[in-house]
């Protein structure tokens, strides 16, 4: 009998592509299930496999105690196990090695097909070993999804639930536009060109902050590409964003300047204990820097970390007037 037993779990292994470990463990589960079934028995049971046969233990606390049932019967229940509350156990086993590989891939890029749209707009997509959700709330505004369609997504989260592997896409996240650069340009890929940060307004614009160690490489027009040969891909993949590539500088003033492009700020004013900056651009600019909506301010903000208020020439000069006369005043 367990001779039988070792030569199914090898086969078995090989034809699911599973460790040996694995199956022995759902075999042994699925015949400790079937016994409590046939005994009615509520408490927990261990199973060995040994030279002598298939031993059942009844665990209560840390002892286990040999559980009296004689060896046909053993015997009789784990033939029947093995043909019926296995393959319940071994998909078990294989939804298990599924959470761990993919446990592994959370914040990656990965791809599958889209199984099934629901009618809040989830989208359920077959990664090939387990299914995950692309929620509504994670597609790129104006994207929509039929079943057979190809899925590209951000692996946002992997964990269990009830004992199930739940594993969550996004398109929305600033990591899933990080790591496409990463797949796409090589020199990101390997480390010359460093992302310091990434801001996106998800279908509408985005905002990258890049920096080449080496001093004599463009890390922008790397990134871009020859008339936007590199960029645009990423861009299409994100349903059309537009994609700013700023040259990061560790100036907090330049930066929050080449941030607010393609407006071109003349002056910035920190306020470091505020976390905020006042910022003055020509009249003519002001809509630019502060782009439809508020976008071009607000992706600014996200990208260094500043607060920034944006203002004429004029304003800035007149709050700066307004400051050093109260200053003057209050002497």
């Amino acid at each position: 009998m367990v001779k039988n037993i070792r030569k199914l779990i090898e086969q078995v292994a090989k034809e699911k592509d599973l460790p040996e470990r694995v199956v022995e463990y759902a075999l042994k589960n699925a015949i400790a299930i079937a016994i409590k079934k046939d005994k009615r028995i509520k408490e927990k049971l261990d199973i060995e496999f040994t030279d002598e046969g298939i031993k059942v233990y009844m665990v209560k606390g840390k002892s286990k105690l040999p559980l009296e049932i004689s060896t046909e019967d053993v015997n009789r229940i784990a033939a029947y196990a093995a043909k019926e509350e296995f393959i319940t156990e071994l998909e078990r086993a294989e939804r298990e090695r599924g959470f761990l590989e993919y446990k592994e891939l959370e914040g990656e890029v990965v791809t599958g097909i889209a199984r099934k749209i629901f009618e809040n707009g989830n989208v359920l997509v077959d990664l090939g070993k387990v299914e995950a959700t692309l929620p509504k709330r994670e597609q790129i505004p104006g994207e929509s999804y039929k079943v057979g369609d190809r899925v590209k997504a951000l692996l946002l989260e992997v964990k269990k639930v009830k004992g199930l592997p739940r594993l969550t896409l996004s398109r929305t996240h600033p990591l899933f536009l990080r790591r496409l650069m990463e797949t796409e340009i090589p020199e990101v890929a390997e480390k010359e060109i460093e992302i310091k940060a990434v801001a996106r307004i998800p279908g509408e614009r985005a905002k990258v902050a890049v920096y080449a160690k080496d001093l004599k490489m463009d890390p922008v027009g790397v990134v871009v590409g020859l008339r936007g040969s590199r960029i645009q891909p990423i861009s299409e993949e994100l349903m059309g964003e537009r994609i700013d590539v700023i040259k990061w500088t560790e100036d907090e003033e330049e930066f929050i300047k080449r941030a607010l492009s393609p407006a071109q700020p003349t002056a910035v004013l920190l306020f470091p204990e505020e976390g905020r900056a006042e910022v003055a651009v020509p009249k003519d600019q002001l809509s630019l820097a502060i782009g439809k909506k508020g976008s071009n301010v607000k992706l600014a903000h996200k990208l260094t970390g500043w607060h920034i208020d944006v203002m004429s020439e004029e304003d800035f000069e007149r709050l700066q007037t307004l400051r050093n006369s109260n200053k003057e005043g209050n002497v």
